[in-house]
């Protein structure tokens, strides 16, 4: 007794050591607030701006029909998420930074308990291994995620814990709990869409192979799809009642060759993708790839059964995500246009679930070999932790140079701006050059270009008038904008595809090109760009003044249509 007193207070301590680093990691947020280096790629540039603009607009419980009227004349507002998502409220309800902490904080806390919680219960169930359990738990709470995404990768081994609790008939009130809020602060098509098709595998299997039918597991599975369902019915009524074509279909996915996607694969598997990543290339992997050669060498297949599946399922999420973009797939999605305005390449979300509980049943087989393996296991685990705390935010956006969220929005900037035009910001639409336009966005000024992946395809096409020749100098940028058009900018050849010239920078544009009447057809009278125009005379365009100030990341040259 004294004993397993012993051993359940050191697993406590490690638990406190835990949320003491969690504690330590999310404080720069807190402490620093606007002041904080937070990602820029589909967040600042895009989602957290749209939060504010939906909360502005007074249409977070629009109907089906509605639209927003700041961006591009009218932006679906189905283009946003459900009015019940939870980060949606945080953002209406709180400022930028405090919503944007809160969210960090909800999403890394249940996943370190999601992750204990299964690993404990089924995985690495031995007491004496409180710091695998503990420590994986922290690594897969600290790692890097897509901000927006919420729980929708982070939050699966909660949601598994439940399902298997369920499955094996021992479930209580809890489980169904956390099945019923977690598609309260995740996303169906960003991560549990994979993760519920993948329990109705699992439950396939113990059709066929065990020949149990499993009605309450199966309900379960149907229960959480239903309210996921429910909460995204915007995304359902948009699926199933006939709309007018928007820019996704024009989706053109699918174009790599053969090599092209074998390398593809590798390299998922070996580096992981932008929106789930990992960070397991340097500690992780080595470990997975040492146990895996010791089973073989002992040949226990049998009892390591779960590393082996996990392991395989690992690679094949990586050759399925490569094999999405094969251009062999293109006749069939041009036959079924669901192929090319729902992702299915996604499934590769499951990824940071599949790694993290492959690298505890590792650890766990590392430490019952002899003593240096034991300690291999320790030193492995730690340095992965290492990894992922270096990795925060601050430290990595910071050293890399990146602006503050302060700099990045540039209120005070803006504002200044506004005050200069005077004019209702109602009474004219502005588009930005070499900087975001949810910029712009995020300060309330109403712009023809934006960055979002649902919109009306006739909008795309009128936009593209605008920039026609700037695109015919360029053809990656062609390619980018025709082929997919989320990104519905002011792209110039001379900039190609860079939305980030910071104050300071020498690049001038010297051989501008846009289509004027188009553009003031679009209701566009001002740009904001971040670089000189040399040539705005001759394309049509009247310089007004420059501006910056010491709290902003940018040099703004507003020029007005003549």
């Amino acid at each position: 007794m004294k004993n397993y007193v012993l051993r359940l207070n050191k697993e406590t301590q490690y638990i406190l050591s835990a949320v003491l680093i969690l504690i330590i990691y999310l404080s720069p947020l807190y402490i620093l607030g606007e002041d904080a280096h937070i990602r820029i790629h589909d967040n600042l540039d895009s989602n957290i701006a749209w939060y504010k603009v939906l909360a502005r607009s007074g249409e977070i419980f629009g109907n089906v029909n509605a639209a927003i009227p700041q961006i591009i004349n009218g932006l679906p507002r189905n283009a946003f998420d459900s009015q019940f998502s939870g980060i949606v409220w945080l953002y209406a309800l709180f400022p930028t930074m405090t919503a944007y902490a809160l969210s960090q904080t909800i999403t890394r806390v249940f996943a370190f308990i999601g992750m204990y919680l299964l690993l404990k219960t089924y995985f690495v169930k031995e007491e004496e291994l409180s710091f695998i359990r503990v420590g994986v738990s922290l690594a897969f709470a600290l790692t890097p995620f897509w901000p927006s995404g919420m729980l929708s990768t982070l939050g699966m081994p909660l949601a598994l814990w439940a399902f298997l609790n369920i499955r094996a008939r021992r479930s209580t009130w809890k489980d169904w709990l956390v099945l019923t809020l977690l598609p309260l602060y995740s996303s169906f098509v960003l991560g549990f869409f994979f993760f519920l098709a993948a329990m109705g595998f699992f439950w396939l299997r113990d059709l066929f192979v065990k020949r149990k039918w499993q009605w309450r597991f199966l309900f379960s599975i149907a229960y959480m799809t239903a309210l996921y369902l429910l909460i995204d019915y915007r995304l359902v009524y948009s699926l199933l009642i006939p709309q007018p074509p928007t820019n996704r279909n024009e989706f053109l996915e699918s174009t790599n060759g053969f090599w092209d996607t074998i390398r593809l694969a590798f390299k998922n598997f070996l580096f992981g993708h932008t929106h789930v990543m990992t960070l397991h290339t340097y500690f992780i992997l080595p470990v997975l790839c040492l146990v895996l050669c010791l089973i073989i060498k002992e040949k226990s297949w049998k009892q390591e059964k779960y590393f082996i599946c996990l392991m395989a399922l690992n690679f094949l999420l990586s050759v399925w995500y490569a094999f999405w973009f094969y251009k062999g797939w293109q006749p069939i999605k041009a036959k079924f246009p669901l192929l090319d305005t729902f992702n299915f390449s996604r499934f590769h979300f499951l990824h940071p679930l599949v790694i993290y509980l492959s690298f505890a049943l590792a650890c766990r087989f590392l430490w019952y070999r002899r003593k240096g393996w034991k300690k291999a296991a320790m030193i492995f685990l730690s340095l992965q932790l290492i990894l992922l705390f270096c990795y925060n935010e601050e430290i990595r956006y910071r050293a890399a140079g990146y602006p503050s969220v302060k700099q990045f929005y540039s209120t005070h900037l803006f504002e200044t701006i506004d005050h200069y035009i005077g004019k209702p910001k109602s009474s004219y639409r502005v588009a930005s050059i070499g900087l975001h336009p949810a910029i712009a966005q995020y300060n309330g000024f109403y712009t023809i270009d934006t960055y979002n992946n649902f919109y009306p395809l006739s909008y795309k096409h009128q936009f593209r008038k605008v920039i026609a020749k700037e695109l015919d100098k360029n053809r990656t940028l062609k390619d980018y904008f025709d082929h997919w058009g989320g990104r519905c900018y002011i792209f110039t050849a001379e900039l190609g595809n860079n939305e980030m010239f910071k104050k300071g920078s020498a690049k001038k544009i010297y051989h501008l090109q846009l289509d004027m009447h188009a553009f003031k057809k679009l209701g566009g009278r001002y740009i904001f760009s971040a670089v000189p125009i040399v040539n705005a005379g001759q394309d049509g365009l009247q310089f007004m003044k420059s501006f910056t100030d010491s709290q902003s990341a940018w040099k703004i040259y507003l020029y007005k249509v003549k």
